[in-house]
């Protein structure tokens, strides 16, 4: 019968193994927008986005190691986490060729509004969040939750702030009416100085004609 710790242990493995393959599509994915003109944006906070997704399996496989037993709510955590994932994907799905980890942006291309681009702004980011929290908790590992959910938020502060300001203006208004990270939240602000930030003294932007996505 495999232990618990085992069983975990694999799971780790197993978003480890999904990283990878996500790493392989965003190389190609990159190399073939590049080769059609795409420009990069915010390359500066990349290394630290790495380093801090490698950084957490880490901690998760030794965080188990070390606590001799999962809590009793466990498997819920270890569903949350699957969940994420499965809503990752719909979100590369839905891009396509045009996800990478990098934020690469292809001049004239319309913004991509389906899949769970239907009900938010950045359903990966979401997915991300969860499973940052979710993962360690299945090993009641709160710490690590704790930690890595508060150095995640400080990363995508700056990875929104440099994919909203270079997806431009019409994404901005497809957008405009959906929430950043949850279906149905007030309306997020975009970042400060966009075109209609009204901060910015700008006029919002004339809306958007029904049926235009």
């Amino acid at each position: 019968m495999v232990s618990p710790r085992a069983a975990y242990l694999a799971l780790v493995a197993l978003f480890a193994a999904e990283r990878a393959v996500e790493l392989a599509l965003s190389r190609r994915h990159a190399r073939a927008l590049r080769a059609r003109g795409a420009v990069e944006h915010g390359a500066g906070h990349y290394p630290a986005m790495v380093l801090l997704h490698g950084a957490f399996l880490a901690a998760c496989a030794a965080g188990a190691l070390l606590r001799p037993a999962p809590p009793r709510w466990a498997l819920l955590a270890a569903a949350a986490a699957l969940a994420a994932q499965a809503l990752r994907w719909w979100a590369i799905a839905a891009l396509g060729e045009r996800w990478t980890t990098r934020v690469l942006v292809l001049p004239g291309a319309p913004p991509v509004t389906g899949g769970p681009y239907r009900f938010v702004r950045h359903p990966n980011y979401l997915a991300v969040a969860v499973e940052l929290a979710a993962l360690p908790l299945a090993w009641g590992l709160a710490g690590v939750a704790l930690l890595f959910s508060v150095a995640n938020a400080a990363v995508l502060a700056a990875r929104v702030r440099a994919e909203e300001r270079a997806l431009g203006p019409v994404w901005r208004r497809a957008f405009e009416a959906r929430g950043r990270f949850l279906p149905g939240s007030p309306r997020a602000r975009f970042i400060p100085g966009a075109p209609h930030d009204r901060r910015a003294g700008a006029r919002p932007p004339p809306p958007m004609p029904r049926g235009t996505p």
